[in-house]
């Protein structure tokens, strides 16, 4: 079988694009959802899932924390991605007759700017590369679609203008998930861990559970928390922290997380993207 990488999304979407810069070469696999793309590795109809968790301006990706931890799925790598929005149309049209940007909601409320410069109405989309999928099926002149420069390759959409997105550090974060386990050896410079916890109904148990992360000095780089069962009582953490689970510090660190938790899934460990590495300490 071909080396098949799986995401949400149709071709074209930013997803489509992070496959294709961490895996070049390998073929893309749309899913209509996460749900679909993590079976689809579980199936074994690709070897590898795409999954966005994070975005610098929109914060955490709705659904991702509370899909990892019954994916069946270990994170075995991280991805990031600039998103570089383009405002896309048929053949033909020009900034000059353009009238309606449509695109996902999200990346609508990243080009405000342009948007208010060519005095575009938004018309909200289920997603980017949908938009321009939209726009080179039924689109006229009037018509923009707000996504990637592969979503206009992809669907024979003209760039009109590159780069409209108002903030320029616009990135999206992904995991990397497969059905196998693949740690990076114990000593490998820059490796993280990912991994979810339920800690112990009692008092100030969040702030002993974490104090071995502290004591043994190590780096949390993130700290999530959400409801479970739509229970307010029920809290789970997804967590990112530096280092191997068989690092001595980190085997500590969990060794006291485990004594005021319920329940310590440790999700994976991977070797950290350069994007990360890059921007350590800023």
């Amino acid at each position: 079988m071909s080396q098949t990488i799986a995401f949400q999304g149709v071709p074209g979407a930013y997803s489509d694009l992070a496959c294709r810069q961490a895996y070049p070469g390998w073929a893309t696999l749309p899913c209509p959802s996460f749900e679909a793309a993590m079976e689809a590795v579980r199936e074994g109809h690709a070897q590898l899932a795409m999954l966005p968790c994070e975005n610098s301006l929109a914060g955490r990706v709705p659904d991702i924390h509370r899909l990892l931890p019954e994916s069946g799925l270990s994170v075995v790598g991280e991805h990031f991605e600039r998103v570089e929005h383009c405002l896309l149309a048929r053949p033909g049209a020009t900034l000059a007759t353009i009238r309606r940007a449509h695109s996902h909601p999200m990346a609508l409320g990243q080009v405000l700017k342009v948007m208010k410069e060519l005095n575009l109405t938004p018309v909200i989309q289920a997603d980017t590369a949908g938009a321009a999928e939209l726009i080179a099926r039924e689109g006229t002149v009037e018509d923009a679609a707000v996504a990637s420069e592969l979503a206009a390759e992809v669907y024979g959409l003209d760039i009109l203008r590159r780069n409209v997105e108002d903030a320029s550090h616009n990135t999206t974060r992904f995991y990397v998930m497969a059905r196998e386990r693949k740690m990076p050896a114990l000593g490998t410079p820059h490796t993280l861990t990912t991994f979810v916890f339920r800690v112990r109904n009692m008092p100030a148990a969040l702030y002993k559970a974490l104090g071995g992360f502290a004591t043994n000095g190590v780096n949390m780089t993130k700290l999530e928390s959400y409801m479970l069962d739509g229970a307010f009582t029920a809290t789970q953490f997804l967590c990112d922290v530096d280092g191997h689970p068989d690092d001595p510090a980190l085997f500590r660190a969990f060794e006291e997380l485990r004594f005021f938790s319920r329940e310590v899934k440790v999700l994976g460990c991977y070797t950290a993207h350069p994007f990360r590495v890059a921007h350590e300490g800023r």
